[in-house]
């Protein structure tokens, strides 16, 4: 069946609650009491029809403003593909919510409103999908039922969004018009909109393909515990268990351990008591090496032949910061990535990208919270990683305040 994971993104009052509120609805997704406390909030506010939106703005103050201010996830299926939904913020200063609820999409839905057209917001929006390696990306035109479903409004904004892709270097880009208050190609295709031959948005969601999921990178291993049971009826037994973040790897094949450098050849693939012959990723196992290596937490096992991570104490990434206390030049922070963990400091700030404008600033002495930036950190011991845009888990990492052990800050390795 296969996992969609999708994130909606778009400015204020674009309708993204509205948009999730349909397709739960018209996907038969929601539960009945759920419905009937929809409908009776519905009615608390005034509101003449079922406010679709209420189904994901969770919290009081959301509700009560009509805004979206943390990420909501949700979850529902098809008889299809089953789906998860992060629904994020549209404020500029909640930008560091947007940027975690997408940091796991496969697909990134822009709402525009047909009204308006592009905006600062779907900028900003557009380029931390970009920035995030997100494959597919939905324009999703709403409220067309308020320009009486023209395609002459509906073209021109596919031609400006175009042009600002292009900037940003996004690669394919679906456009849907949709009408998410009446329900138009979301779920069901519109009669109002004959001019559109495209698919509604759910039939997009259910076949556009999710081949990026399959592991086709190369093989990598973060070693997450090594297994050493006591007990007489495994003497010997050493596996090193973790989750596959890439690539594929089979009983016999040679493999590297970084940062070490040291070879040796995979015994066995372990799933619980299950023996297996190969491992994908994203499947949990324990591997027996068939020589005896210090191996330890944080260490990653590769393999000889493919393709090599980079293993140095100096990287460039770009930064997203979530803290209210600002990035320092030369501050200590905790980094992990996978499993690693060391301590790190930031030793310049290349640039800071103006998220509405994606102008370069130069010339930054700190990160403020939200802001988005261009940073070089040095680190106490080497870290093993890949770029961002190759591998997502072993290509990102965290920055942790030694004081009070909170994430402030997260980065993707260029």
């Amino acid at each position: 069946m296969g996992l969609l994971r999708f994130s909606t993104a778009g400015s204020v009052d674009d309708g993204k609650s509205t948009l999730i509120g349909r397709l739960l609805y018209d996907s038969k997704s929601i539960f009945e009491d759920q419905l009937q406390a929809v409908e009776q909030a519905s009615k608390q506010r005034g509101n003449e029809e079922v406010n679709l939106a209420l189904l994901t703005d969770g919290l009081r103050a959301e509700r009560e403003q009509g805004i979206t201010i943390d990420v909501a996830y949700r979850y529902f299926a098809t008889p299809k593909r089953k789906f998860i939904i992060a629904d994020t913020p549209g404020h500029i200063q909640y930008t560091r919510n947007m940027v975690t609820g997408a940091s796991t999409a496969d697909l990134s839905i822009i709402l525009v409103d047909a009204r308006h057209g592009i905006l600062e917001q779907t900028v900003r929006h557009s380029y931390i999908s970009s920035l995030l390696g997100i494959p597919h990306i939905v324009v999703a035109i709403n409220k067309m039922d308020l320009v009486d479903f023209s395609q002459e409004v509906y073209s021109k904004i596919v031609a400006d969004y175009k042009q600002m892709a292009a900037r940003l270097h996004i690669g394919q880009v679906e456009f849907i018009p949709i009408s998410a208050k009446l329900g138009d190609n979301v779920v069901n295709p519109s009669s109002n909109m004959p001019w559109y031959q495209g698919q509604p948005l759910l039939g997009y969601l259910e076949t556009v393909s999710i081949s990026h999921k399959a592991g086709s990178q190369d093989f990598r291993f973060p070693v997450q515990y090594v297994i050493r049971p006591i007990s007489s009826q495994f003497p010997d037994y050493r596996g090193y268990a973790g989750r596959v973040s890439g690539g594929t790897i089979h009983v016999g094949d040679r493999v590297r351990i970084l940062p070490s450098g040291l070879e040796s050849t995979v015994g066995g693939i372990n799933q619980a008591t299950d023996e297996l012959a190969e491992a994908s990723s994203p499947l949990s196992v324990s591997i027996r090496l068939k020589d005896d290596i210090d191996i330890s937490r944080g260490d990653m096992l590769v393999r000889a032949d493919e393709g090599q991570p980079q293993v140095g104490q100096d990287f460039t990434l770009d930064v997203c910061w979530f803290n209210e206390n600002p990035l320092q030049l030369r501050n200590r922070y905790i980094i992990r990535t996978a499993t690693a963990e060391t301590v790190g400091v930031a030793r310049a700030i290349n640039y800071r990208t103006n998220v509405n404008t994606l102008e370069r600033e130069i010339g930054v002495s700190q990160l403020d919270m939200n802001d988005i930036a261009e940073v070089v950190i040095h680190t106490s011991s080497p870290l093993v990683t890949d770029a961002y845009a190759h591998n997502r888990v072993t290509g990102s990492l965290i920055f942790v305040d030694e004081a009070t052990n909170e994430t402030v800050g997260a980065g993707m390795i260029k």
